[in-house]
C-alpha cells in the first residue's frame, strides 16, 4: 500500500509542477487547519494503533508560500489478548512552510517541508520518548468555498532522529531515513512505540482548512 501512495505522489508531483502559481492574492491571509491521522497494524494477537490530531496556525508570506506552525498530540497503545501492553502519549510542536500549485479552478497542490519535534513517555514502564525530524510531504488542497478546504496529504520522505530513555538501563537513539522501518529497535521499545519504524507521526493525513 505504502509503494502505491508513493508512486500515486510521485506521479501527483509530476503533474503539479507544469501548472502555475496561484495569483488569487493570497499573500498575508491566516488559515486555521487540523490535521488527522490513523494508522493500525497486526501481528499476530498484538494489535497496534497510532492516532495522531494536529492543530496548525500560519499565514501566505506570498501569494502560493504558506509558513506555520502546529501544537499536537499523538497516542501510539500496543494491545494484545492480555490487555494493553503499552501506551505512549506525545506531545508535537512543528513549524512547517508550504508551496501551492493551482492544479484546475478549486483543486491545489501543495509541497510541505516539516521539522517535527516529538517528546513524551509510555505509561507503563516510564519509557521516555524524544525524536526530531524532518519531513516532505505532498498533498492536495480542495476549495469548498472560498474560505474552507479540505486537504490530503502523503509523507514522500523523511528524517528522523528518536531517543528512547527508559527507567533502568541506558539510552538508545535510532536514526532513519526514508520510509524503511528500523529493524534493530529492541523489541520492548517496538511495542512501547507501537511497531518498529520510528518515525512515529502518520504517514497520512486529511484536515479542513479555514482561511481568513
Amino acid at each position: 500500500m505504502k509503494k502505491i501512495f508513493t508512486l500515486v505522489s510521485i506521479a501527483f508531483i509530476g503533474f503539479a509542477a507544469q501548472a502555475q502559481d496561484s495569483n488569487q492574492g493570497l499573500k498575508g491571509a491566516w488559515f486555521a487547519t487540523s490535521q488527522f491521522g490513523y494508522q493500525q497494524t497486526k501481528t499476530a494477537d498484538l494489535k497496534n494503533t497510532s492516532l495522531s490530531v494536529l492543530p496548525i496556525v500560519g499565514t501566505f508570506v506570498t501569494p502560493s508560500v504558506a509558513v506555520g506552525a502546529g501544537i499536537g498530540y499523538i497516542n501510539i497503545k500496543a494491545d494484545s489478548d492480555k490487555g494493553t501492553a503499552a501506551k505512549t502519549d506525545l506531545f508535537v510542536f512543528q513549524p512547517l512552510a508550504r508551496k501551492y500549485w493551482n492544479v484546475a479552478g478549486s483543486l491545489y497542490f501543495f509541497g510541505q517541508l516539516a521539522l517535527p519535534v516529538i517528546t513524551g513517555k509510555e505509561k507503563e514502564s516510564e519509557l521516555k520518548v524524544n525524536q526530531v525530524g524532518l519531513s516532505l510531504s505532498g498533498g492536495f488542497d480542495y476549495f469548498v468555498t472560498k474560505n474552507f478546504s479540505v486537504e490530503f496529504s502523503y509523507d514522500l520522505a523523511n528524517f528522523t532522529s528518536t531517543t528512547l530513555d527508559p527507567k533502568t538501563g541506558e539510552k538508545t537513539t535510532v536514526t532513519n531515513f526514508g520510509l524503511a522501518h528500523a529493524a534493530n529497535v529492541d523489541p520492548f521499545y517496538n511495542t512501547a512505540l507501537g511497531g518498529s519504524n520510528p518515525n512515529l507521526t502518520s504517514p497520512i493525513s486529511v484536515g479542513f482548512k479555514f482561511l481568513f
